[in-house]
């Protein structure tokens, strides 16, 4: 039997602990299952069946506590997340209370309301109470609101207020991303005083690799790596050795160009300052990965059409209600892509070859918006496309598709005319193609673009809708080519 997974644990090897206790819950609750029937069978006393059921029950149960309590935060939280609901909740139960906020946190948005549904006031007020404020912040969305009234009445001032101002920014703002636990030095004192200053602390905060350097209205004027720090000479002042940072953030910009700063120039931690200067916090690269992650899953869920993130386990109509809508897009698209054929039934049924085509110009049109449509959205969030480069944009777009659907067209055309002996066909297949891709490049550019004009996700159902593009485009295209120049 492998040990439990700890924060030092290779990833296989924390698998393979996540799956055995996976293994002992499944096992514990069969255990329990079989000695309460077996206690309900056996012709004993009350407390001799007590007696039975606990030492039985309770010997299964310390091997999956020994288990579960030596796991990391994190790994509890993925073991959650992969759990059916009865089986979520039974171990969240058994999970110290010292590890509560910090599992609240890590779990998905999705894991994280069938947890605190199941909690009262007092014990999501003391999970939050364990966390730093930034991490409070994050919780406090999903949070009753006597629960954050309480952690604010018992919190001291300085962090009542930082928590206040982690809570003023939006999801997508640098502000909601980064904590208040800097180490700042003044610039006109020794590196020795520097020295003394942090062997003061227990711990210095994580992804701390730079003291940040501030004056007497704590404005920021440069900061100290810690590299710089441990090579000079003790007797020589910060203000000598300190270097301009690498980037300023603003507490107010948009997160996504954090994520850029911080791919850019490798950085580890960043300074966060308000319009005036002032050193209000720092973003750190833990903070800055959770976020790139968020977004790309939820970038993902988005091209599919689905608004928010789905607990896997979630109930039938949970998930109905999370899919419904675009479903019943898709559905309307499908039927007028249905009518487009009805229009041409004539058309089809002279020459049944093109049944058997028309799929083909529709999917690669597909396929081709698509490709499009992704990579628009992806330059889009890195701030790539500006008004400026747009339409180049547009030519470009438009100039890849058309070169694929020559030469993609032709092989089709090639193809049809060897199957069907019909160079009329094979022509038909080729401008069809090319046409239809062009269209799916067009749309794949102009439907984020419009998204973002009017203030929407960009990817929010984009698959969806190009799809309705291509398939009714395809059809209109090809099968009116073929009425034009086959019947």
């Amino acid at each position: 039997m492998p040990p439990p997974t700890s924060k030092n644990d290779p990833p296989d090897h924390g698998q393979r602990a996540l799956a055995e206790i996976a293994t002992l819950l499944r096992r514990h609750l069969l255990i329990e299952g079989l000695a309460r029937e077996q206690v309900e069978e056996t012709p004993l006393d009350e407390n001799q069946k007590s007696l039975l059921e606990s030492t039985t029950v309770q010997r299964s149960l310390a091997e999956l506590h020994e288990q579960l309590n030596a796991l990391h935060p994190a790994d509890i939280a993925r073991l959650l997340e992969t759990l059916p609901l009865n089986e979520r909740l039974y171990l969240w139960d058994l999970v110290r209370a010292d590890h509560e906020g910090e599992i609240l946190v890590e779990v998905s948005d999705a894991v994280r309301g069938s947890l605190i549904s199941t909690m009262d006031t007092e014990e999501l007020v003391a999970a939050a109470e364990s966390l730093p404020t930034d991490e409070i912040a994050a919780l406090a969305p999903d949070l009753p609101q006597e629960v954050i009234d309480d952690v604010f009445e018992g919190l001291p001032i300085e962090e009542r207020e930082d928590l206040r101002a982690a809570m003023s920014f939006d999801d997508d703002m640098v502000g909601a991303l980064m904590d208040f636990e800097e180490v700042q030095v003044r610039s006109d004192v020794s590196l020795e005083v520097v020295f003394r200053y942090l062997r003061r602390f227990d711990e210095l905060p994580t992804q701390t690799d730079q003291v940040f350097v501030v004056d007497r209205n704590e404005k920021l004027l440069g900061v100290l790596p810690i590299q710089v720090l441990l090579v000079n000479d003790e007797d020589k002042l910060v203000g000598d050795v300190m270097q301009p940072p690498p980037v300023v953030l603003l507490q107010h910009e948009k997160a996504e160009e954090a994520a850029a700063a911080f791919e850019r120039y490798d950085l580890v931690s960043a300074p966060v300052t308000d319009t005036n200067g002032k050193l209000v916090g720092r973003v750190t690269v833990d903070e800055i990965l959770d976020f790139i992650k968020e977004r790309a899953g939820e970038e993902a869920l988005a091209h599919a059409g689905l608004p928010e993130e789905e607990d896997a386990f979630a109930s039938v109509w949970k998930s109905f209600q999370n899919r419904w809508k675009w479903l019943a897009i898709n559905l309307v698209t499908a039927f007028i892509a249905s009518r487009v054929i009805g229009v041409f039934e004539n058309t089809i049924a002279h020459l049944v070859a093109l049944a058997a085509l028309m799929p083909i110009v529709a999917g690669v049109g597909g396929n081709t918006g698509n490709q499009t449509i992704t990579m628009i959205v992806r330059s889009l969030a890195m701030g790539q496309i500006t008004t400026q480069n747009a339409r180049q944009l547009f030519r470009k777009e438009l100039l890849v598709s058309l070169l694929n659907g020559l030469i993609w067209g032709s092989v089709m055309g090639f193809v049809a005319f060897l199957l069907y002996h019909d160079l009329a066909l094979g022509g038909v297949m080729v401008l069809a193609m090319t046409l239809n891709m062009l269209l799916a490049a067009f749309m794949g550019v102009l439907i984020p673009m419009i998204r973002v004009k009017l203030g929407s996700d960009p990817a929010l159902g984009s698959s969806v809708m190009i799809t309705a593009c291509t398939d009714s485009g395809g059809f209109f295209i090809f099968l009116g080519l073929a009425t034009l120049f086959l019947t």
